[in-house]
């Protein structure tokens, strides 16, 4: 497995990048949301856009596999069921017309609508008299973008966190649904990666075996940290690491 440092064109300083994108992965996957936009373009940075898509997936999932069994028993059904048809309508979307978009214009639309929710939601917040969008509607546009933004450049946490922030979920209720919101949407992508846009193989999961200890790490990081953080504290990390992703991605593209 290590020959995989000499086997690939990728610098020691860019295999740094990639394994800190993997702990902060886990991190997140632990129930620290908000890294999903700086995560894929660390991933991609070192691995090209497209590529990145493939090694992040099999990532993405063990971390999943961890946050639905530790974080079950928090899970909002109801919810997941509002958002779930639509992601997957954006999802296979996503897969027949997102290959051929332009990236970088993908990416900085996509850094400026998440930048725009999350100072919609900052002035909304402190008017503390708008009424939570727990509709259908929010529901189908939020899920809907998701499920296109996550095919196209995994970039479904975003809107799927301010989705569960705006109707003031509390934090262990949000992670345990997100948990099986993203496990059952990557479990869903999983096929197209592999048979239509061939972006995992044996190569890519080679590359998966050597960020894997990072992950872990940064599961077990995300967990301990989502014990101390109070509700309040919670909604605010997350809302002030989800911007700072969105400009992350808008400079970098």
């Amino acid at each position: 497995m290590l020959e995989v440092f000499t086997e690939t064109e990728i610098s020691m300083n860019g295999w740094l990048v990639a394994i800190t994108g993997s702990f902060l992965l886990g991190v997140a996957k632990g129930g620290i949301k908000g890294f999903g936009a700086i995560i894929t373009t660390m991933i991609a940075l070192v691995f090209g856009s497209k590529a990145s898509t493939g090694i992040i997936m099999p990532l993405l999932i063990v971390g999943d596999i961890f946050a639905v069994i530790y974080y079950n028993r928090h899970a909002q059904w109801a919810y997941l069921w509002k958002l779930m048809p639509w992601m997957m309508a954006g999802v296979l979307v996503g897969v027949w017309y997102g290959k051929d978009l332009p990236e970088e214009e993908f990416k900085r639309g996509m850094a400026l609508l998440i930048l725009s929710s999350v100072v919609l939601m900052w002035f909304l917040d402190r008017a503390k008299t708008y009424r939570v969008p727990d509709n259908r509607l929010f529901a189908a546009i939020m899920g809907g973008i998701s499920g296109f933004a996550t095919m196209v450049g995994n970039l479904a946490g975003p809107f799927s966190e301010l989705y569960f922030l705006a109707i003031r979920m509390p934090k262990e209720m949000f992670i345990g649904t997100a948990a099986w919101l993203f496990f059952i949407t990557n479990i869903f992508k999983l096929p197209f990666h592999i048979w239509t846009w061939k972006t995992i193989n044996l190569h890519s999961v080679t590359i998966d075996l050597v960020l894997l200890p990072a992950l872990l790490l940064g599961l077990w990081v995300g967990i301990a940290l989502v014990k101390v953080v109070r509700q309040s504290q919670f909604r605010h990390i997350i809302m002030f690491l989800t911007a700072l992703g969105a400009i992350f991605i808008f400079f970098r593209s």
